[in-house]
């Protein structure tokens, strides 16, 4: 791949620079700048993701015949380094990364027919229905049943840290249709609504003190058999391919930008003997450290972004991009968290909400430290942990 920017793209850079500085209003701004996930509140990724839906580019990786502007992988690139520099609100995920591609890839005409435009608008918003109390990691052990009655399936069971459920009105969701056999030839992929009688939430209440994950509950719920995706037990084939979409995931510009806050932090701060702390030894040789993780990150991000547009999957790529990005991001985390020095034990979440007018105790970039070191703790566990994606790698790149 030619890194090197064309006439052409240096030109749509400027287009994109222009439209975020027109379009991105204080208050958005104010919301990414603040965030402490991947996972935006609703009210402001959807906010943003109208704007981007006006204009086309709410999905920048969806083909043109489902909605999609049809840009090439140097477009995507320079669109995501924007965002990010430009302090861009991060969108919902589960719809426009995950469910969506797999909608294309293994849904009906019909199913895609009526779910893609809703995607693309925020009129659904997703959560997935994978984890379970005994079945994390190992996602083949999920036990929520799911019996054939008629035209429905009958749904019994329970989902764990279901991101933005609270919030979701759709869910896509893995159950179990078969006991016999291999655990992974039993399972079916379903999509739902939220609002099905039988179906309760309950919130789980993270160590950053924030309502992000939940509990589902199932019970007696009926689900149509026409909301299946691909075939009844040949749900394990179609959460692989959405993994590698969840598991591929555009961090490097995001990592870049964190990157040059803390580098930015590290020459304003003191650190011991007066001196800056960009001038420790230690923590310089630190810095460096992430920095050449950060441009480890990039390549293998362009990497997948090539197989994608070539047509293919991204692989086993994927699972050297989702552990390295979420390995440097904890390492940035750390170093953020050594910046901000004894700012980052004060716990003032009112006051890094957006839009709040609570005065804060230290500089501002100290409200968000320590719940995005908290919250990114567990980027190296969702979406298959680290050590599963070593296994993948080990098996699949290097033949082990």
């Amino acid at each position: 791949m030619n890194l090197d920017l064309s006439d052409d793209e240096i030109a749509f850079q400027g287009e994109v620079r222009a439209f975020l500085a027109d379009s991105l209003t204080p208050e958005l701004r104010q919301a990414g700048r603040r965030a402490t996930s991947v996972f935006m509140d609703k009210i402001y990724s959807l906010a943003w993701q109208r704007i981007l839906h006006a204009r086309g580019w709410a999905a920048p990786s969806w083909p043109v015949e489902h909605g999609g502007p049809g840009w090439g992988v140097m477009q995507k690139a320079i669109f995501a380094a924007e965002c990010a520099r430009a302090g861009a609100p991060s969108l919902a995920p589960m719809g426009l990364k995950m469910v969506g591609p797999v909608i294309m890839g293994h849904g009906t005409p019909e199913q895609k027919a009526h779910y893609l435009p809703r995607i693309l608008s925020g009129e659904d918003y997703w959560c997935q229905g994978y984890s379970e109390p005994q079945a994390g990691s190992d996602l083949a052990a999920l036990a929520l049943s799911a019996v054939a009655d008629g035209d429905d399936y009958v749904l019994n069971g329970t989902k764990l840290w279901t991101t933005h459920a609270h919030w979701a009105n759709r869910m896509f969701c893995l159950v179990r249709t078969r006991t016999d056999g291999k655990a992974q030839a039993g399972i079916t992929f379903l999509l739902l609504d939220m609002q099905t009688p039988g179906i309760s939430v309950q919130p789980i209440v993270t160590l950053a003190g924030e309502h992000e994950v939940n509990q589902v509950f199932f019970d007696q719920v009926r689900v149509p058999q026409a909301n299946r995706i691909g075939a009844e037990n040949a749900g394990w084939t179609v959460a692989k391919y959405l993994l590698e979409f969840e598991r591929g995931g555009g961090s490097g510009p995001g990592l870049k930008v964190a990157l040059e806050a803390v580098t930015a932090l590290a020459r304003a701060e003191a650190g011991d003997g007066g001196n800056r702390l960009i001038d420790d030894p230690a923590f310089r040789s630190r810095l460096a450290r992430a920095a050449c993780a950060v441009e480890a990150v990039e390549m293998t991000e362009h990497r997948v972004l090539a197989a994608l547009a070539a047509g293919n999957n991204p692989g086993p790529a994927s699972s050297m991009l989702k552990t390295q990005g979420t390995e440097t991001l904890q390492m940035i985390d750390e170093l953020a968290m050594e910046g901000a020095g004894a700012y980052a034990a004060v716990d003032q979440i009112e006051a890094r909400a957006p839009g709040s007018n609570l005065d804060w105790v230290g500089p501002e970039h100290a409200l968000t430290v320590t719940a995005r070191y908290l919250n990114d703790r567990a980027a190296s566990i969702y979406g298959g942990s680290n050590e599963i994606q070593r296994d993948i790698m080990a098996r699949l790149v290097l033949g082990l």
